[in-house]
Formats: C-alpha cells, structure tokens, sequence
C-alpha cells in the first residue's frame, strides 16, 4: 500500500504542475478533472501524513514505556499512547478509502428522491427525517442543495421530497443511498410503547448533461394546475404547478415547490432528463449483462438496505454488515462512517468481476 501512496503522490506533483501553466484552463473539461484530481489526491496526503505521525507517536510512546521511570511521566505517556493506537486504525480506514480511484462521475450532479413507504403517516415522518438528515450532511461537505418537489402528508412529515445536490465528490458518496430505508420505532401517537416497523425508498438519480439527453418538445405533454398544501392563498388559486409527461416512455413528473409556473416547469425538467437518463443507462447496463453502478445488490429500490433502530440507537448498513451505535449523530447528518466504507465495499466488489 505505501509503494501505491508513494506514485499517487508524485502523480499530486504533476497534476499540481499541469494545473500552474498558464494555459491549464484553456481546456474546461480537462481542467475541471485536473481539480478534480487534486483535490482526492491533496485529502490523501493529508490523511497519510497525520498516519504517519500517529504511528511515530505510538513508536515513540512505546519506547518510553520501556525506559522512562518517573510514574507520573508514565501515567502521561499511557494516556497518550492509548489516544494514538485508537486513532490509528481509523486513519488507516481513511487512507484505504481514499485509495479508491476517481471516477469521471464523482462530482455529477444528482437528484435525491425520498418516498414514503410501508408505514403510513409514521413512514411519511420518516422522509421528513431522511431529508432533513441528508441536508444536514450536504451542508457539512459544502454541497448545494435545492428543493425541486414535495408533497406534504396530512399529519406532517411528506410523502415525497425530492430535491437536487451538487459539489465535490456527490456521486461518488450518495450513489450507494439507493434502496430501501426501514426505520422501528415508536411513534409519537402509540400509547402503549409498542416500536413500529416502517420504511422508505431513496432513488439516485444522476442529472444528465446536455450531450447525454435531448428531449424533443413534441415528445411532452404539459398539464397546470392548482398547487395543495401549505403555501398561502397565491399558492391555492394559481396554476402554478406543472406536470410534464413524455409520451414515448409514459414518464411522468411534477413540480409544485415554487411560486412561479416557469420555474416549476424547469425544475420538471430537470427531474425528467434524470429520470430518462437512468432508464437509458439501465437498459444500457441491462444489455450489457452488467450490474448497474448507479444501484445495490439487485437494483431493486424497494430492497432493504439499512435499518434504522431508534430505541437502541442503533443503525445496520445490511449490504456490508456494518453496525454502528450513533444513530444520533447519523440522523443529524454525520454519514461519512457509512458513505465511505460503501465506495470501499463497492470498489472492491468491482474488482472482483
């Protein structure tokens, strides 16, 4: 592993060479990889330069366990070293993940799609959770992100949320988010304490460029109507929604989230080429005989991928036996213990083919 670290880091020398000439941006597509590429590569020396000091401490620490007298000095050294010999593991997990090649998509675009499941209203509440939980770790890694639909349930919570990310590295970390999502707990409205079982799905959808899709206006139906739900009385007596269906595949699609009719018009659109765009790269991959990389397991959405276990503060990623207890934190946005390993996992699975 540190012969491969070693090349990947004179490669970081060259791509930082390649990215100072003066006519580095002349080329957008190449330039944007470049960035790309030194970005994963400058988290790589960063991550395996604080390895390497943590395994010096642990060198050093152990070594004056073996020649030091003084017990308070003693004391100090053992505390110290059992801080470094935790750490260092977990660093090493990190420089594995990150050895984990770029891909020309890790940066994409995506559109998240959170539907409410098995579950009724309890189900409907636990989307409003997931969205809010991946919110929350868009907003830790910098990305943007924008609300394209919802479609409220009556006792709160949705029964749809769908909204788009972009930044460095989305795809490369959301791609595995796609599945089923079963949550036991108990709800707010059950008296005697009983937990219950419900559960959503969560679609990736990567957004397409302009060269992957051409959507033909002829090939679109395009129906207005009222918006429901919360909004105010402008949003209850206009026709600002919209829904678009594309006739030759029957896709159908429809924006409420904004005020404005051309805007909910072009957030449908969005949504659309997505959607579009995965059925074709499924086929594709269908044809090919090939597992999709944009899915799990048998690319089914309704498959169970992760519970969610609220009375033990527990949350299993089934896909690579990996159980952790900070369920807490997870639903407040810190994925990154469950992200990373799924691109490892998945790297690996690939290799194997």
């Amino acid at each position: 592993m540190e012969e491969k670290i070693q090349r990947l880091l004179l490669r970081l020398q060259e791509v930082e060479q390649a990215l100072g000439q003066p006519d580095s941006v002349a080329d957008q597509k190449s330039y944007r990889l470049l960035t790309q590429e030194h970005a994963q590569l400058s988290e790589l020396k960063e991550i395996w330069d604080e390895y390497r000091l943590v395994q010096k401490g642990v060198s050093e620490n152990r070594h004056l366990l073996e020649t030091e007298k003084d017990p308070d000095l003693l004391q100090m050294v053992r505390d110290d070293l059992k801080q470094l010999e935790e750490r260092e593991p977990a660093l090493l997990k990190k420089v594995e993940i990150l050895l984990v090649p770029p891909d020309p998509r890790d940066s994409r675009n995506i559109i998240l799609e959170i539907r409410a499941g098995t579950g009724g209203e309890e189900a409907a509440l636990f989307v409003a959770d997931c969205a809010r939980m991946y919110r929350n770790y868009a907003d830790a890694k910098g990305w943007k992100t924008e609300v394209i639909s919802t479609s409220a349930a009556d006792l709160g919570g949705y029964r749809e949320y769908i909204f788009s990310m972009s930044g460095q590295f989305v795809f490369r970390l959301m791609q595995f988010e796609a599945g089923g999502h079963r949550v036991q707990r108990v709800p707010d409205t059950e008296t005697q304490g009983r937990v219950h079982t419900s559960a959503v799905t969560v679609a990736v959808l990567m957004e397409p460029s302009e060269e992957e899709i051409d959507i033909d206006e002829k090939d679109l139906r395009i129906d207005t109507y009222r918006s429901s739900g919360a909004g105010g009385q402008h949003v209850n007596t206009t026709d600002s929604a919209v829904r678009i269906t594309h006739l030759p595949t029957g896709t159908v699609v429809a924006c409420q989230a904004e005020r404005s009719q051309h805007k909910n018009k072009d957030q449908a659109m969005r949504l659309l080429s997505a959607k579009i765009a995965e059925e074709q790269r499924r086929k594709a991959d269908l044809e090919m005989a090939a597992l999709r990389s944009t899915q799990v397991g048998s690319g089914d959405r309704s498959e169970r991928i992760r519970t969610y276990n609220y009375p033990q503060n527990r949350i299993t990623d089934h896909r690579i036996d990996l159980t952790l207890y900070k369920l807490d934190r997870i639903m407040e946005g810190d994925l990154d213990e469950l992200t990373s390993p799924l691109v490892s996992h998945f790297y690996q699975e690939k290799l194997k083919e």
